[in-house]
């Protein structure tokens, strides 16, 4: 169900000669240019991929840049306890989580950058068991999908999110406890990393396919050894009064969370 082979990666610059730095490889300069531009992460990419050096630069400055301009409320909670304001997998992996989905096996397009995405912490609850629900974890609304073979009426939600300081967290700890096996065969769509099926580990609360509007039995997520997690669900219409929430008066409060790619 989950797209098993290996991760889209951005694509890296072959090596090419070095005639020292000019203007438009000046850090400020790159700054203020993509400041101009809303940071927007077609041209990053497109950017990135020139010449090592402009490689070296996205990697050191304009992916962290780009998840604080669009994203600063998620960007702070990530790394808020971090003075050098570094992240679990890096800035790079968590762009690239922010603005792209996947897809999956089943899906009609496997990966594709998503025209807007909405990430909320409050969601992420819902993901967790009782005992880890302190940990904190954004999760995407999911990206709507038709299925192959579907004939127009199935469609599979696909789904992405991030934990804070995953080392530390009770999920994490839940995992090792439980000696979950790290998967042979997925690997995480945004850092490469190995991932742990939340499924096989019987962590899957039920509250997260009532969340997504799933069916029975029709979820299934990874999360990998830096905190992304992945996964995709069974989509099924559900009416207004349908809907069931497990955390009555709690109201979705990122004010920041809504990205447009």
């Amino acid at each position: 169900m989950m797209n098993s082979s290996r991760p889209v990666r951005f694509k890296q610059p072959s090596r090419l000669p070095s005639f020292g730095e000019t203007v438009i490889e000046n850090e400020q300069v790159l700054t203020l240019v993509f400041e101009s531009i809303s940071w927007d992460i077609h041209t990053i990419c497109a950017v990135a991929s020139v010449s090592r050096r402009f490689w070296a630069i996205a990697r050191r400055v304009l992916w962290r840049s780009l998840c604080v301009h669009r994203a600063p409320g998620m960007a702070a909670a990530l790394s808020g306890s971090d003075p050098s304001g570094r992240i679990d997998g890096g800035w790079q992996a968590l762009a690239k989580l922010m603005f792209f989905c996947g897809g999956g096996e089943s899906t009609r397009w496997p990966g594709h950058f998503a025209s807007e995405s909405r990430f909320s912490k409050t969601s992420g609850r819902f993901f967790l068991p009782k005992n880890c629900r302190g940990d904190l974890l954004y999760v995407s609304d999911p990206c709507e999908h038709e299925a192959v073979g579907g004939g127009g009426e199935e469609h599979l939600g696909v789904f992405r999110g991030v934990f804070r300081e995953f080392m530390r967290s009770k999920t994490r700890q839940c995992l090792v406890r439980r000696q979950a096996e790290l998967e042979e065969k997925v690997r995480c769509p945004y850092c490469g990393g190995r991932v742990w099926s939340m499924k096989a580990a019987r962590l899957v609360p039920k509250s997260a396919a009532r969340r997504l509007g799933s069916r029975d039995g029709g979820l299934e997520f990874y999360v990998c050894v830096n905190g992304h997690l992945h996964g995709t669900c069974w989509l099924i219409p559900l009416s207004s009064d349908e809907e069931e929430r497990d955390f009555d008066g709690e109201e979705d409060d990122d004010s920041d969370d809504f990205l447009r790619g």
